[in-house]
């Protein structure tokens, strides 16, 4: 197995301090049964190699996957960091995830 779309996102935003990487999509229902309307919106921001959830409690442990099992991602913004939410200011997207991939496109 290879390494996740996040782990490689991670890697990828440690050499880019100036830059946050936002994801947005779906976890699926707590119950483990995927029903239509039971999956929840998720938001996570990615930055120096982190990644920390806005919306859901993560583990404590840096090593632990910050989405669980089943989580999809449907949309990433990236943002110039560091944030300030009064301001925040959009470089890219919404668009796949996948596109930041590439490290030319932070």
């Amino acid at each position: 197995m290879g390494i996740s779309l996040l782990a490689q996102l991670e890697a990828i935003s440690r050499s880019r301090p100036d830059r946050v990487l936002r994801l947005r999509g779906t976890l699926p229902s707590a119950g483990g049964i995927r029903g239509e309307g039971d999956d929840e919106a998720f938001e996570l921001l990615i930055f120096r190699g982190f990644s920390s959830s806005v919306t859901h409690p993560t583990a404590f442990d840096p090593d632990q996957p910050a989405l669980p099992e089943g989580a999809v991602i449907s949309e990433a913004e990236l943002l110039q960091g560091p944030m300030n939410p009064g301001s925040e200011l959009v470089l890219a997207g919404p668009e796949l995830a996948e596109r930041f991939l590439d490290p030319d496109n932070w």
